[in-house]
């Protein structure tokens, strides 16, 4: 058989709300999730043994093979389905770990819709979606990539429709560890961070159809709550924020999911470019992408 290829695009959380600490110790988020126009690349040649290759820029940043999401999303579905067909991966690794935007999680997602094509499975089966949340909270969306209000633990997803946004993405290269940025919260097992009013209520976004000035707007009344507690841990996280703030432009900036990578919106796609060669060329140091959102 050729080789099967899958994209693991970046995940960015436009909006992230810490509703509470439940008494397994996970975290109830609620967070209106973006893809972006870059990612990862994920090939698979069927074959009778499971390994995984890392190629690309950042393939030295991915730390030891076996404790890849990519094979362990593998595994899991391989214990789950009999006889389940597997092979090589080459991971062509261009995202950057421990960043906020899951490309680990991405990757092991790409893994998932590989291995379902090459074994027939449908992408709502009940034991891919299961494995996706058993490999990691942000992979369940990841399996969707596409545009979505994710609740739970990232369990529940509700489709959204926005418009294209363009946008930078920007990270510098200094990973976060995402448990250290939860446990800045400091809440206890069982704790809200919000009214049991606010739990309930079904946040409204903007109807399919509506303008990018109406998403930002939206938006914009909304928060990353784990942006302080990540700033703590990472002062450069304020330092990106304020540069991506400083460019011509910029309607709304925001960190996604625990950082460290920063996203701006901007009104059209010539705007975000000029954005991204100004912060590549003050911060050269820096991980930048100028794209679209969607």
């Amino acid at each position: 058989m050729p080789a099967l290829i899958e994209d693991g695009r970046a995940k960015v959380n436009l909006t992230l709300r810490v509703v509470g600490r439940r008494v397994d110790g996970y975290h109830d988020l609620e967070s209106v999730v973006a893809f972006a126009d870059c990612a990862d690349r994920l090939t698979l040649v069927p074959g009778s043994k499971l390994t995984l290759e890392t190629t690309g820029p950042l393939a030295k940043d991915c730390g030891e093979a076996a404790d890849n999401l990519v094979l362990v999303a593998a595994q899991l579905l391989g214990e789950r389905v009999p006889d389940l067909k597997i092979g090589s991966f080459t991971l062509d690794k261009v995202l950057p770990v421990a960043a906020g935007i899951g490309g680990g999680s991405a990757d092991a997602a790409a893994a998932l819709r590989l291995l379902a094509g090459l074994n027939g499975l449908a992408l709502d089966d009940a034991r891919l979606l299961d494995v996706a949340l058993l490999t990691g909270a942000d992979v369940p969306v990841c399996l969707a990539s596409r545009a979505c209000d994710m609740s739970g633990v990232g369990e529940t997803l509700l489709p959204l429709s926005i418009p294209k946004m363009p946008c930078v993405l920007v990270n510098p290269r200094v990973g976060v560890a995402t448990k250290a940025v939860f446990e800045g919260l400091g809440l206890r097992s069982g704790e809200l961070l919000v009214g049991a009013s606010d739990v309930i209520q079904a946040t409204a976004w903007p109807e399919p159809g509506a303008s990018l000035e109406d998403w930002v707007e939206a938006l914009a009344l909304a928060s990353n709550d784990l942006e302080a507690p990540a700033m703590r841990i990472q002062p450069v996280i304020s330092e990106v924020l304020a540069a991506l703030n400083a460019t011509n432009g910029a309607w709304l900036a925001r960190m996604s999911g625990s950082g460290s990578t920063c996203f701006a919106i901007y009104e059209n796609t010539a705007e975000a470019q000029r954005a991204a060669q100004k912060i590549q060329l003050d911060h050269p140091l820096w991980w930048v992408h100028a794209g679209v959102l969607s």
